[in-house]
């Protein structure tokens, strides 16, 4: 049977979902052949924009930056953890790992692990931050593993919080509505995950937002090898960088 590239990137487009806080994406002509005699794109964008890789510099000031890491980090053979089914908010734990990290067993280093959730048919609506996350004994068991690269169909390894209505002036009444003494604190987000991740020796990486998973897990569940891709920007003392993100089955 002849390999097959399978794309894991969702296109880069103006207003395109980004995490909550994250800068807009905007794409605008630069120049144009009516005026300049070609076309160029103007790009505003994070370092976290769409299908995107972290460094562990993501999370601490200490700990190596994009540029810093081998290329190795972003590509290898994959192991796939279908997780599918779970409910939103669900906690992945270490025994819903279990199958994927014993498959990586077989590989003597380099395995990238996806976390299939299925959440990437959420892509452009409020669901799409009420995903599964990874709980940090989960993340521990990944790197006792020996896997530095990890991989999710979904917005972030650790929960997204809710970013509470979208309307101001509901979010306005419903502070109206409630007593300052009952309102409970603000949601922090917790990066428990990515900390385990991001700090393994050596340095990990977490690659966010991959699209459809599914012909990674058809493919893995017939025995066909599956390798991917997750080169990102070569942004000097980045946080992270957008990668084009591609699988090929065997």
């Amino acid at each position: 049977m002849a390999a097959t590239l399978v794309d894991l990137t969702h296109q880069v487009t103006t207003a395109m979902p980004v995490y909550p806080g994250d800068p807009a994406v905007l794409l605008e002509p630069a120049l144009t052949t009516a005026t300049a005699g070609v076309n160029v794109l103007a790009l505003h964008l994070g370092s976290q924009s769409g299908t995107h890789v972290d460094a562990p510099y993501h999370v601490d000031v200490t700990w190596p930056t994009l540029d810093g890491l081998p290329l190795e980090r972003f590509t290898g053979p994959a192991v796939l953890a279908d997780l599918r089914g779970l409910e939103p908010r669900a906690a992945v734990t270490p025994e819903l790992l279990a199958p994927a990290l014993e498959r990586a067993a077989a590989f003597a280093e380099g395995a990238v692990l996806l976390l299939a959730t299925g959440w990437a048919r959420h892509w452009g609506t409020d669901a799409y931050l009420a995903h599964p996350a990874l709980t940090a004994e989960a993340a521990e068991a990944i790197v006792a593993a020996g896997i530095r690269t990890v991989g999710v169909d979904a917005l972030s390894v650790d929960p997204t919080p809710d970013p509470g209505p979208g309307d101001p002036a509901v979010a306005a009444l419903l502070a109206d509505l409630t007593d300052e003494h009952d309102q409970p604190a603000a949601e922090e987000p917790t990066l428990a995950a990515h900390r385990v991740l991001l700090g393994a020796p050596g340095g990990g990486v977490i690659a966010e937002n991959l699209t459809d998973l599914r012909a990674l897990l058809d493919a893995q569940e017939a025995g066909r090898p599956v390798e991917v891709s997750l080169f990102p920007l070569r942004l000097v003392a980045a946080d992270g960088a957008p990668v084009r993100a591609v699988a090929r089955l065997g």
